[in-house]
């Protein structure tokens, strides 16, 4: 079993920047690719970033892309997920989840783990 939760969510005005944090614990983190997704009201669930279990493969939404940067730190059982340039259609609930391999990643089916996500809301 793998315990996922977040934090960093808010409020908070286009234009800014928040930083969500996802602390894990349970079994060896540096095992499990690291994915974000996020929901909005009447909307599915949406793949949004994720990274490998040792950080050297990122992957991103299109609509994020240059603006979001996922990190983890291992030794902290940590993922990270800074958001810049912030926009109303970023409002959101954020989870992070977790998956053995990375393979389908973009697929919400595909992840063992989840966390109880962070609400982030963008005011215009």
């Amino acid at each position: 079993q793998v315990q996922l939760v977040e934090s960093g969510g808010g409020l908070v005005q286009a234009g800014g920047s928040l930083r969500l944090s996802c602390a894990a614990s349970g079994r060896t983190f540096n095992n499990y690719y690291m994915g974000w997704f996020r929901q909005a009201p009447g909307k599915e669930r949406e793949f949004v970033a994720g990274i490998g279990w040792s950080g050297g493969t990122t992957d991103y939404a299109d609509s994020v892309k240059g603006r979001f940067t996922c990190s983890r730190d291992n030794a902290k059982s940590t993922v990270y997920l800074q958001m810049n340039s912030l926009k109303p259609e970023d409002t959101a609930v954020y989870y992070c989840a977790a998956k053995l391999w990375a393979n389908s990643r973009y697929y919400e089916y595909s992840y063992n783990y989840w966390g109880q996500g962070t609400q982030v809301t963008v005011s215009s």
